[in-house]
C-alpha cells in the first residue's frame, strides 16, 4: 500500500471509554498474569490503533492545512487527544496498583511503570478541557505560521520558501528577507502574542491544578524527563555558554572577515562565504535517488530502510501552498511506516531532511518490533542522537549531492552543529523565565528573549525594529507547542558530535554503537541509552569542554582557500 491508501477512520471515543473500564476492572483483580498480560496487549493494540488515525490526521492536515475535511477532522482529534488520555490515565492507574505489580515489573521492566507513574501526575480529568483548549491553541499557532503568503521575486511564498532567498549572495536580497519576516511579525505581533499569553495561564493552571510548584515541573515530566531535572539543565547551559558562546564569537568573526564586511548583521550568519553557500545538485526527485544511492552503500539496513519509505511514499518533502512550515518524522504503528514532512527550498537544508529526518525514521523502523508503544520512541532528547548523528554518518556521501562544493558543505555543517547550541541554550533559559514569571506583560516578555538572546547570541544584529526588540522567537514553534522541548537537541547534538569524533577514529565502531542505540529505541531512559552507546554524559562537566577542543580542531585544519 501507498501512504494514500492509508485508511482513515475516525475512532469512536464511545468504544474506547468502554474498552479501557473493561480492561481496567480485570486488572484491579486479577492475579492471573497470563491475564493481566493479554489485557495490556489489547490496550496496546487500541493505543496503536489511536495513534495510526490520530496521525494520519496529523500529517495530512499538515500537508494541506486549507483542506476542508482534515482540517474538521484535526478539530475533532484536538477535542478527543484528552478523553482518550483519560481512560488511559485510569487504567495506568489500576496498573501501578495490581495485586501482582511485582510480576509485571519483572515481565515488562521498571522504566515502563516508572514512565507511568511520572504521567499519572500529569493528568487529571479536571484538566481535560484545558488540554483541549491546548490543542486548539496550537493548531491555531501552526495554522498561522502557514498563512503567510509573501509576495517577493515575483511569486507569493510561505516563510519556508522565503527561506532560500536568507542564503542570496545578494546582500539586499538577504536584507529584503529579513525586513519581509518582521513585516509579517509585526502584522501579525498581536496574534502571536495573544496565542502565547493564554497557552503560558492555561499551562500554569494545569501545573496549579495538579499540584506542581509551576509549570517548569510538569513541562519536564510531560516530557517523560526521569534522570535529570531543571538545575541539571541550569549547569549544563552554563557549560554552553563558558565554553561554546567564545567560540562561536570566533567563528562569528572569522566568517565576517571572510565574506568582507564592516559588520556582521542578523541577515548576514545564514550566507558562509562570499562565493556562496554549498547548494545541492539536482531536482528534488534526484536528490531522493542520490540518497537512496548513499542508504544502500552506508549498510544492509538503510538500504532497506529507504527502500521501505520509497516503496510506500512515506516522504512529502516539497514546499508548497497550504502546507505548514518546518519538518517532523512520525510513525503510523498500523501500519509500521516511519513518515517523513519536510519543505524542500533548493537549500543545503534539503540534505539535511534527507539525513536528520532519515535518522529519525531509520531508527523507529530499527525498533518497530519493540512489544510495548511506550518503547517504539525514545523520550526527545534520545531521539535527536539517531537524527542528528546520522547527519555525520552521511559526510563520506556528500560529494554525491554537492560535487565541487563538497569541502564547504562539510565545514558548514561542523559549524552549524557548534553555532545552533548556543541558540538552542537561549530558547531553554527563555522557557523557564517565562514559566517562573507567568505574569510578564507581553513586552517584558520580548524584552526578556532580547536579553537572554544578547547573553548566548551576541553576534545577532537585527535590522528590523521588529525583530530587534524580541520577537525572533515568534517563529520558533516549540515555544507555543512543545514548552521545554528544545535544549534536547542540544543535548543531542553534543552526543551526536561524539559520534563524529568516534567515526574518524573507528568506523565499525562507531556504527555498531549507533545502530544498537537505534534498535534500543526507548526501552531505557535518555541517560542509559547514553551510557549503552559509550557516550559522555553531556550534564557531567568537562564534557562540553573536551568535545568543544576535538570540533575546534577539525575548524582549524580546514583548508581556508577551500572555504572562500
Amino acid at each position: 500500500m501507498k501512504f494514500s491508501e492509508y485508511k482513515y477512520e475516525r475512532i469512536n471515543p464511545d468504544y474506547f471509554k468502554e474498552e479501557f473500564s473493561k480492561a481496567k476492572e480485570i486488572v484491579e483483580k486479577s492475579t492471573d498474569l497470563d491475564e493481566v498480560c493479554g489485557v495490556i496487549k489489547h490496550i496496546n493494540d487500541l493505543k496503536k490503533d489511536y495513534e495510526t488515525v490520530s496521525t494520519l490526521c496529523s500529517i495530512r492536515y499538515s500537508i494541506n492545512t486549507v483542506d476542508e475535511f482534515y482540517t474538521k477532522e484535526q478539530d475533532f482529534m484536538d477535542e478527543v487527544s484528552p478523553l482518550v488520555e483519560g481512560y488511559l490515565n485510569e487504567f495506568n492507574k489500576a496498573l501501578v496498583n495490581s495485586p501482582i505489580l511485582d510480576k509485571l515489573k519483572e515481565r515488562y521492566g521498571d522504566k515502563f511503570f516508572k514512565e507511568i507513574e511520572l504521567s499519572l501526575k500529569t493528568f487529571s480529568e479536571e484538566i481535560i478541557p484545558l488540554l483541549q483548549e491546548e490543542n486548539k491553541l496550537c493548531s491555531a499557532y501552526s495554522k498561522l505560521i502557514a498563512s503567510a503568503k509573501i509576495p517577493y521575486d515575483g511569486k507569493v511564498l510561505n516563510l519556508s520558501q522565503l527561506g532560500k532567498y536568507a542564503e542570496s549572495s545578494d546582500r539586499s536580497v538577504r536584507r529584503d528577507v529579513e525586513m519581509l519576516i518582521g513585516d509579517f511579525t509585526k502584522e501579525n505581533e498581536d496574534k502571536f502574542d495573544d496565542l502565547y499569553d493564554r497557552l503560558v495561564h492555561l499551562r500554569c493552571e494545569m501545573a496549579r491544578i495538579l499540584g506542581f510548584p509551576s509549570y517548569v515541573e510538569l513541562g519536564y515530566a510531560r516530557l517523560g524527563r526521569l534522570d535529570y531535572d531543571s538545575k541539571m539543565v541550569a549547569n549544563y547551559r552554563k557549560q554552553i555558554y563558558e565554553e561554546l558562546v567564545p567560540l562561536v564569537t570566533k567563528m562569528y568573526e572569522d566568517q565576517r572577515e571572510r565574506l568582507g564586511l564592516d559588520k556582521l548583521m542578523n541577515y548576514d550568519l545564514a550566507y558562509e562565504f562570499k562565493t556562496g553557500n554549498p547548494t545541492p545538485i539536482g531536482t528534488p526527485a534526484e536528490l531522493v535517488k542520490k540518497a537512496s544511492q548513499m542508504y544502500h552503500e552506508m549498510s544492509k539496513e538503510t538500504g532497506e530502510f529507504f527502500d521501505f519509505m520509497q516503496e510506500h511514499e512515506l516522504m512529502d518533502l516539497v514546499a508548497k501552498e497550504g502546507k505548514t512550515s518546518g519538518g517532523y518524522c512520525t510513525f503510523i504503528p498500523n501500519y509500521d511506516s516511519p513518515f517523513i514532512f519536510s519543505n524542500f527550498n533548493g537549500t543545503s537544508g534539503d540534505i539535511d531532511v534527507l539525513t536528520h529526518e532519515a535518522g529519525h525514521a531509520f531508527q523507529v523502523y530499527s525498533s518497530r518490533n519493540m512489544e510495548l508503544l511506550e518503547n517504539l520512541w525514545p523520550t526527545l532528547e534520545a531521539c535527536e542522537i539517531h537524527s542528528m548523528s546520522m547527519e555525520f554518518f552521511a559526510w563520506p556521501w556528500m560529494k554525491l549531492f554537492f560535487e565541487d562544493q563538497t569541502e564547504k558543505r562539510l565545514f558548514s555543517h561542523m559549524a552549524g552543529t557548534i553555532t545552533f547550541i548556543p541558540y538552542g541554550a537561549s530558547v531553554d533559559e527563555f522557557q523557564h523565565e517565562i514559566y517562573l514569571n507567568p505574569n510578564m506583560s507581553k513586552d517584558e516578555r520580548k524584552a526578556c528573549w532580547r536579553r537572554i538572546e544578547k547573553k548566548y547570541c551576541p553576534w545577532k544584529i537585527y535590522t528590523h525594529p521588529e525583530l530587534e526588540k524580541g520577537t525572533r522567537w515568534f517563529r520558533q514553534g516549540h515555544i507555543f507547542e512543545s514548552p521545554f522541548y528544545y535544549i534536547d537537541y542540544t543535548l543531542a547534538q553534543v552526543c551526536a558530535q561524539q559520534f563524529w569524533i568516534k567515526d574518524q577514529e573507528n568506523h565499525e565502531a562507531a556504527w555498531s554503537d549507533y545502530y544498537k542505540l537505534c534498535c534500543l529505541g526507548g526501552s531505557k531512559t535518555f541517560l542509559n541509552l547514553v551510557k549503552d552507546a559509550n557516550l559522555m554524559n553531556p550534564f557531567v562537566d568537562g564534557t562540553i569542554h573536551f568535545v568543544t577542543l576535538k570540533l575546534k580542531a577539525f575548524l582549524d585544519s580546514v583548508d581556508k582557500e577551500k572555504i572562500k
